[in-house]
């Protein structure tokens, strides 16, 4: 009775499985995060053997480079710091966690976590396992801004053209969703690979003559510049001759300025169509950049004023971002002359400083002479300052047009230059560039040929 007993102890011995370890790595899924965030990266394992190594790696490069950004040995380290129980030791459940402070866009990628235990049968062997987690990190934009395409762009009073507002948005990841608005209301907009090659919304009437506004300079100035025809030009576009006596103060009262607007009259049959188009380029840094771009025919009549605005959603804001414009044509021009009582020979310096308002897209000046060309023989100068270099006295009382305009809208602005006499200088003795000639000259050129003959004798 005891013998077939221990024959069967001896056969259920024989028959029971030999001993095997397990092991399984997991890695908990993170939702994305924002830069700056603290985050936790935690590995969970399994297993009923002994503790050998853990391991976390960032991969880079596509999987080609493991970087290790910590590891644990058993081998030389009791510490247990980095690697605590998650549930009673009894239940062989572990965790390992990786703590970075404050995320950083550079963080953005996949991470692996790699456990190795002893063999229970033999602690020449090592049992492997690994998990993996991609972060995603990311990054709200850092500015926006809306700007003009293709400017500072002149004024087309005859025939309507295209305008296009673009918005920049930089430094976020991923890309952001952009839209635009127009008073505040969302623009339903016809998307476009590429914007319109030529306005198509719009049928404007060409106008056969030019069509002057009751804000129009008076038609004495009008005719200076040519608009009026068959009339004789005004006194005002022959400069005087001489110089200004410095009599009263009624003679300082300079610059004279004189502003005129203008606008198209045009008719038009339809509602304008917009037309979107949404780019985006990744930037060095891990972040991209987002362009989008609004295109319709402008009607300087009905969007002088308007308000547009570009806003951005992305998933690392709590409320959308905004950049806002206002399509303004220039007015009030400010003009400021210097110096303020100009002398033959000096140089004189007229400045657009700015409108009475504030005036989108930046707009393009131009300066003319009227009835005459500028100092320097040219029919025109482009820019905010008109600079004459040592101005004669045939220049007193002439007077020279500054044009600003944008695409909304032209407006000239006209001011007189008075030059007064030049203690310095008598009263003749320069020429058109404001030198000194005359008698003065014509002496020194004798007292010099005097010399010469008197030497060759």
């Amino acid at each position: 009775m005891h013998r077939s007993r221990a024959a069967g102890d001896a056969k259920q011995q024989l028959l029971a499985p030999p001993l095997c370890t397990y092991l399984t790595v997991s890695i908990e899924p993170l939702p994305p995060v924002v830069v700056g965030d603290a985050v936790t990266l935690k590995c969970n394992f399994k297993t009923d053997g002994k503790m050998r190594e853990i391991v976390w790696y960032r991969v880079t490069d596509g999987g080609t480079i493991k970087q290790k950004i910590f590891t644990f040995d058993a081998m030389f380290s009791t510490n247990f710091s980095h690697m605590e129980n998650y549930r009673k030791r009894e239940d062989l459940v572990y965790q390992s966690t990786v703590r970075l402070p404050e995320v950083r866009i550079s963080d953005n990628g996949p991470y692996e976590c790699h456990v190795g235990i002893y063999d229970r049968a033999t602690r020449e062997k090592v049992v492997l396992a690994s998990g993996n987690i991609f972060l995603n990190v990311m990054a709200p934009p850092t500015s926006i801004s809306v700007i003009a395409a293709d400017t500072p762009a002149p004024f087309s009073r005859y025939q309507a053209q295209n305008f296009t507002l673009v918005c920049v948005v930089s430094g976020g990841k991923p890309a952001p969703l952009v839209y635009f608005k127009r008073d505040g209301e969302p623009i339903e907009a016809t998307p476009l690979p590429e914007p319109p090659a030529a306005a198509g919304s719009w049928a404007p009437r060409n106008l056969l003559h030019r069509d002057l506004d009751d804000t129009k300079v008076p038609k004495s100035l009008a005719a200076a510049d040519g608009d009026a025809g068959g009339g004789r030009p005004p006194n005002t576009a022959e400069p005087p001759r001489g110089l200004a006596a410095e009599r009263g103060p009624a003679t300082e009262a300079i610059p004279e300025t004189v502003v005129s607007r203008e606008f198209p009259r045009w008719v038009h049959v339809a509602e304008p169509i917009y037309y979107f188009r949404h780019t985006h380029a990744p930037v060095s840094d891990g972040t991209v950049e987002a362009r989008a771009t609004l295109t319709w025919t402008l009607n300087p009549q009905i969007d002088n004023e308007a308000l547009f605005s570009c806003e951005v959603k992305h998933p690392a804001l709590s409320m959308p971002m905004q950049s806002e414009v206002t399509l303004v044509a220039p007015k009030g021009p400010k003009i400021t002359m210097t110096p303020t009582r100009a002398r033959v020979g000096d140089t004189v310096r007229i400045l657009v400083q700015g409108f009475q308002n504030e005036v989108f897209p930046e707009p393009l000046f131009t300066w003319t002479r009227v009835g005459s060309r500028l100092l320097d023989g040219s029919a025109e100068h482009a820019g905010k300052e008109l600079v004459l270099e040592r101005v004669p006295a045939e220049l007193n009382g002439s007077m020279y047009r500054c044009t600003a305009q944008n695409p909304l809208g032209s407006t000239d602005t006209h001011t007189r230059l008075i030059v007064f006499e030049n203690p310095n200088i008598p009263r003749g003795t320069e020429d058109s560039n404001g030198s000194v000639t005359g008698h003065r000259s014509f002496r020194l050129v004798l007292a010099l040929t005097l010399t010469v003959i008197l030497e060759l004798t």
